[in-house]
């Protein structure tokens, strides 16, 4: 049970550093940011808050308007988060559930690939936790491998050796008007 708890911990893994726009501008010693922040380690933003403040951040002083100054656990090509609030970011990783649940956390990470974190963000608003509602991975699969998925599941009758004359690749490209490729298969958004 401690395996699985430590594969979920790396699984759902989003660390940022904070940066503070008036340390930045003084610079003093925090105009580099704070330590590394595991998201996952806090349940609410006043959690951070005070760790920011135990980093002798003046949080509702000189401190008050901050930004992320780095992140890992986010595919970085798809997330423009350099004007992003990290309460708000936060907050709405919570909010879709993300950092507690490995299939949210997936399929968000596919989501990313071919949307945007405002794409993202919008889904949590109007949805909440259940965001990923009408969104499919297909892990490891290529489009012949998503056709031959649809394929079987419109229960079709044809003849086994008819099959190798059936294109399954162009078959799932015509049939995913909602899927895309993502770096380890296809995602389905049905919304």
């Amino acid at each position: 049970m401690e395996e699985l708890n430590d594969r979920h911990n790396n699984m759902c893994h989003i660390r940022i550093v904070i940066g503070s726009w008036g340390s930045y501008n003084a610079c003093n010693q925090r105009a580099l940011g704070s330590s590394w922040l595991d998201l996952n380690k806090y349940n609410t933003w006043n959690e951070i808050a005070e760790e920011l403040t135990r980093q002798g951040f003046d949080i509702k002083g000189l401190d008050e308007e901050l930004f992320i100054q780095d992140i890992e656990g986010l595919p970085s090509d798809s997330t423009n988060l350099d004007y992003a609030s990290p309460k708000e970011l936060f907050e709405t990783l919570k909010e879709s559930c993300v950092l507690e649940d490995e299939n949210k956390f997936d399929i968000m990470l596919a989501y990313l690939e071919v949307r945007s974190f405002t794409d993202f963000e919008d889904a949590v608003k109007q949805h909440g936790e259940n965001w990923d509602d009408d969104i499919y991975l297909y892990k490891g699969y290529d489009w012949d491998d998503f056709g031959r998925e649809i394929f079987n599941n419109q229960c079709y009758q044809i003849e086994e050796h008819l099959l190798d004359f059936f294109d399954f690749e162009a078959y799932g490209r015509y049939m995913g008007d909602y899927a895309e490729e993502y770096s380890d298969g296809i995602i389905e958004i049905s919304r």
